[in-house]
């Protein structure tokens, strides 16, 4: 069964790296199943026993290429300032989009109503952790889900327009430019705890919520409606 598993491991990794270098190479488009098959060495129907259908195989190079990116970037620690952690974040997901725009496109560029890439899933979970140290901080003016989603839509939007324009004609002040009004509408500039306003008070007592032990379970899930509720 070791081994049978240790093939199975194998074979997964050939496909995913021939799958991988036919996309940089021709796109999607490239990515037919006799072809990744051929690339690999493979028999077509050790895809399907693998990844169980081509959305499968391409949710799955996706997610590995969205993998490697974070891996190579792990060695950049936070900063004092969430809000500065977030326009680098912001850099990151552009020099991403633009380093690798096939696998970018494949992430972000064919949305299933109701049902997110795991790739994707994956770089949303990874933005959260920004907004959450921004909510902590006493600096989000709204609900921190509203505020990743905001900062996802702009961000992801903005990358697959850079991507569709000319190399040449790349204007990357209009990433900066959505960045900075994105952080606008959901940052402010001190922390809310130290300015009057329900609002934002009750966004960063949210995001500490959790820490504390003075509060019983039902305590705590009351707590949070009232804040929730407060917070819109």
């Amino acid at each position: 069964m070791q081994e049978h598993s240790a093939g199975a491991d194998s074979n997964r990794a050939r496909i995913i790296a021939a799958a991988t270098r036919l996309l940089a190479d021709g796109g999607r488009e490239a990515l037919s199943t006799r072809a990744v098959s051929a690339a690999a060495g493979l028999q077509a129907p050790t895809i399907y026993r693998i990844f169980g259908d081509k959305q499968g195989l391409l949710d799955a190079v996706a997610a590995d290429g969205f993998a490697a990116h974070l891996k190579a970037k792990s060695h950049v620690q936070p900063s004092g300032d969430p809000v500065e952690d977030l326009r680098a974040g912001w850099a990151l997901n552009i020099d991403f989009a633009l380093a690798n725009p096939a696998l970018y496109c494949l992430m972000y560029g064919d949305p299933r109503p109701g049902a997110a890439s795991p790739a994707a899933a994956a770089a949303f979970e990874h933005l959260t952790s920004y907004v959450h140290r921004i909510a902590e901080s006493g600096r989000l003016r709204v609900p921190e889900d509203r505020a990743a989603r905001l900062i996802h839509a702009a961000g992801s939007g903005t990358a697959l327009a850079l991507i569709a324009t000319p190399e040449d004609e790349r204007d990357l002040t209009v990433s900066e430019l959505a960045r900075e009004a994105v952080i606008a509408a959901v940052t402010t500039e001190t922390p809310t705890g130290a300015a009057p306003g329900p609002a934002g008070a009750a966004v960063a007592l949210r995001a500490v919520l959790p820490r504390t032990s003075a509060l019983s379970p039902g305590e705590r899930g009351l707590m949070k409606e009232w804040l929730d509720r407060i917070a819109d």
